[in-house]
């Protein structure tokens, strides 16, 4: 009679090649990131104006879903930002001569990052405006 021996379990195959794609992923993302760092000027200024921020709501302690939003508006910019980018490589990449439509998908993509830009200065003033006015003593 065989009696059936109890499996050590292993990851398949399948879940493993799953695992190192998940990480390969990342590290695709990490060097979108890091690219549009290195050679996307904006990007870099946003960032930079994020950390600011960042350190500003750190200082003058907003409330939790102050911090929220905050974090929402950064991620928002940021992502808009590295899509713009994308979309106009893509686009140079295919049409490397003028064309009007190729003009008119890159100012869209311009337009959608001045939108969040603009609804992120928005929401940074009515949650750091009250701040500052009190802090400087006008409130």
């Amino acid at each position: 009679m065989n009696i059936p021996q109890k499996k050590h379990h292993r990851p398949s195959l399948k879940s493993h090649l799953r695992n190192k794609h998940l990480a390969d992923s990342f590290r695709y993302a990490a060097e979108g990131i890091w690219t549009a760092f290195l050679h996307e000027r904006v990007f870099t200024v946003e960032l930079l104006a994020a950390m600011a921020v960042a350190i500003a709501g750190f200082i003058f302690r907003v409330s939790r879903i102050e911090g929220a939003v905050l974090a929402i508006c950064i991620t928002l910019v940021l992502s808009a930002e590295c899509l713009n980018s994308a979309l106009e490589r893509m686009v140079d990449l295919v049409t490397p001569e003028y064309h009007p439509l190729a003009k008119q998908i890159k100012d869209l993509a311009a337009g959608a990052v001045l939108i969040t830009a603009i609804g992120s200065v928005i929401i940074g003033i009515q949650i750091f405006g009250p701040i500052l006015l009190n802090w400087i003593g006008l409130s």
